[in-house]
Formats: C-alpha cells, structure tokens, sequence
C-alpha cells in the first residue's frame, strides 16, 4: 500500500518541480491549495493557515521538504516541519534544484531547511537527525529517475528514524 505524504515546498518557484514529483505515482501526495484558495486561507490569518496545514496533513505519515534555492527557513515551510516532527511523522528533504521548471530551467541549491529547526528536547537541529537527498544526475532526467527509483525507501527511512525518537 502507499504510503500518504504531505508534501513542503516554496510555492512560487518551485511548483513546476514539485508537481514532478508528486506524479511519480508511487506515493499518494497532498495537492497544494489553488492561487484562488490560497488567497482566501491566508485572510483568515495566521490561525487559518495553521489549521490548513493541519487539515492537510491529517493521515499523513511523512513530510517531505522538496528543496529549492529559496526553501530553507521560511515561516511555513519551518512550521510545517516542526509539525510533522512533533506529530511524529517521518521527515526527509529532497533537493530538488536540478529539476527543470515550466521553462525548462533549473535553480541553485538551496541551504538545508532542517538547520532551522531545533529539538526543544535537546536543542539539537533537525538537520543532525533528518536526512536531506541530492539526488545525482547531469540532466532533470536523471535527478527525476533517482527520485522515483528511491522515493518510497527514503520515505519508510524518514518513518524509521523518527520511530527512533
């Protein structure tokens, strides 16, 4: 069975690249939220978009960062991790930067996400916890073939290590 996951990632720029990888079809992802549905969230506040998150993350067992060059310490982006961490959920991050967007470029690396977010048990960053993919490759293709050849283990390692804490 398939496992459920909720997928985190900076809207603007990397929405093309996300979209890639939520095809892969192996595992069932969230969808994100429409411009249109975004815009009415967001009015609602801070308690609203929390709630969204939370709604969208109801039956999942993993979040997945997928990493661009401006991922890594914005507001939601660290709460949704924090969140999925603290509701003991599996975590990991996929850098996704070599993947073409809708124009068919690719991005610089972004910094690691997980060195944003502490462990208010020890105070230790996730990033020292939490494992974060490169995926190897000269062209979009091949970065999107590792992805979809190791997507689903990285996911049940993400659940494991969690278990662990």
């Amino acid at each position: 069975m398939a496992r459920k996951v909720f997928y985190s990632f900076h809207y603007n720029p990397d929405n093309w690249r996300a979209s890639q990888v939520r095809n892969i079809g192996a595992i069932e992802g969230n969808q994100p939220a429409k411009d249109n549905d975004w815009e009415t969230i967001t009015k609602g506040g801070d308690k609203a978009i929390e709630k969204w998150i939370a709604d969208q993350m109801s039956g999942r067992s993993c979040v997945v960062v997928l990493i661009g060059a401006g991922t890594a310490n914005r507001k939601w982006i660290n709460h949704e991790i924090a969140k999925g961490w603290n509701d003991d959920r599996g975590v990991l991050g996929i850098y996704v930067h070599n993947l073409k967007n809708s124009e068919g470029k690719t991005s610089l690396k972004g910094s690691n996400p997980f060195d944003h977010v502490t462990l208010k048990s020890s105070g230790a960053k996730l990033s020292t916890i939490v494992k974060a993919y490169d995926p190897p490759g000269s062209s979009s293709t091949d970065v999107y073939a590792h992805i979809k050849n190791n997507l689903e283990s990285w996911i049940e390692a993400a659940i494991a290590i969690r278990a662990k804490y």
